[in-house]
């Protein structure tokens, strides 16, 4: 198994739809007086091409790399530092860079002029909490040039109809989970199993990542702590591996 290493080139985000009202790089910050609409470059902007005192990578060849948890990567204040950015990802093909975005419609302006039709070390998630991002974000993201795509729809907000959207083209298929930390709002299993459903009808593989902190199931609500919303998710034993079912 790859190793994983989390390179945040850049620090802070801006809130612009409903899955980022309980944020959690807000909420870590708030905790430490921070406040998480400042935007900064932090100290492990140049992470990927450095090396330690043997000479060698610091990050190795073979390593899947999450890129920017800490804010968005094609946040607009950061347009001033992708271009480097991206030119670290251009020399280290060894690496597999992975970013989760809800700024997909920004896309195409941010893109380095070598993309092409995507670069196979870069992947590129993009996120849908609720119906009307799934039919804004969905159809810019099924268009867009990228080598292998993953929908994450997390934190789920309500039931979510991605039928006209999902398809073969979406390899990485869809990955939904309820909403943690203070304040999280409900996610009920019906949404989790019909969104399961549909991805199974339309031979995309499925992943339930993680229950939320507040879950209904049968008809009764859950408290669910930190530490068991992964586990039991895991328990529930309905991910797929993207085989139609007839």
């Amino acid at each position: 198994m790859s190793e994983s290493f989390g390179w945040n080139p850049w620090h802070g985000c801006r809130k612009i739809s409903p899955g980022c009202k309980n944020c959690y790089v807000y909420r870590i910050d708030a905790s430490h007086g921070r406040d998480a609409s400042e935007i900064r470059k932090t100290a492990d902007f140049g992470l990927p091409l450095r090396r330690n005192r043997a000479g060698e990578w610091k990050i190795p060849d073979g390593s899947l790399v999450y890129t920017c948890f800490s804010s968005d990567f094609l946040l607009k204040e950061a347009d001033g530092w992708r271009a480097e950015a991206w030119d670290m990802m251009r020399q280290r093909p060894g690496l597999r860079f992975l970013f989760i975005t809800k700024r997909i419609d920004r896309l195409e302006s941010c893109l380095p002029p070598d993309w092409g039709n995507g670069w196979e070390n870069v992947e590129i998630c993009c996120t849908c909490e609720n119906q009307e991002m799934a039919d804004f974000r969905l159809p810019i993201y099924r268009a867009a040039p990228i080598v292998r795509k993953t929908v994450v729809c997390e934190p789920l907000l309500g039931y979510i109809d991605l039928s006209n959207h999902i398809g073969p083209w979406l390899a990485g298929g869809v990955i939904a989970g309820g909403e943690s930390g203070e304040g999280a709002r409900l996610c009920r299993y019906d949404w989790i199993l019909d969104l399961r459903r549909q991805c199974a009808e339309a031979g995309v593989p499925f992943h339930f990542k993680q229950t939320g902190a507040l879950f209904e199931k049968d008809g009764r609500v859950w408290r669910i702590p930190r530490r068991s919303q992964h586990p039991q998710a895991k328990a529930a034993g309905i991910d797929h591996d993207g085989r139609i079912l007839l």
